[in-house]
């Protein structure tokens, strides 16, 4: 199912684009979290990112984000190329949800986000958003959405 008129939307959240292959993502989670705690920053229990690159690319570029409880980041040097936005809210955006096989279905609901678009006739308007979610019973999920116009 895919839902129209979906938002996204966090206060105080750091970003760092990647460059992987995707069955290393992992690594780039990992990375992001490690810059972001060894420089004493709190990050929310949410991650998303952002699939900058063609998904299906053998290297796979990203923005990963990360809500952090504090409200700038100071402590970072340039070199670790950490961007930071008070806010973060993009609309008008399509969503569907996968409850597991995550790597499997990440694929399905690409194309059927993407041919959403073409049956509707909208035009993209942002990239593809994957987050990482938790329900109230503590099971994880992922949205998977993309800005349309």
């Amino acid at each position: 199912m895919i839902i129209e008129n979906h938002q996204i939307a966090y206060r105080n959240v750091a970003s760092k684009y990647y460059n992987f292959v995707p069955e290393e993502i992992d690594l780039a989670f990992q990375d992001f979290d490690q810059i972001l705690s060894s420089h004493g920053y709190n990050t929310a229990d949410v991650m998303f990112f952002s699939i900058i690159s063609d998904p299906t690319a053998s290297v796979m570029t990203a923005e990963i984000f990360r809500p952090i409880e504090e409200n700038e980041i100071s402590q970072i040097s340039s070199e670790e190329d950490v961007n930071f936005r008070s806010y973060f809210s993009i609309n008008g955006m399509l969503m569907t949800r996968i409850t597991d096989q995550f790597d499997e279905q990440s694929q399905v609901k690409f194309w059927e986000l993407a041919e959403h678009i073409q049956q509707h006739n909208f035009s993209q308007s942002s990239p593809y958003f994957v987050e990482y979610k938790r329900s109230h019973s503590g099971a994880t999920y992922v949205e998977m959405s993309v800005g349309v116009r």
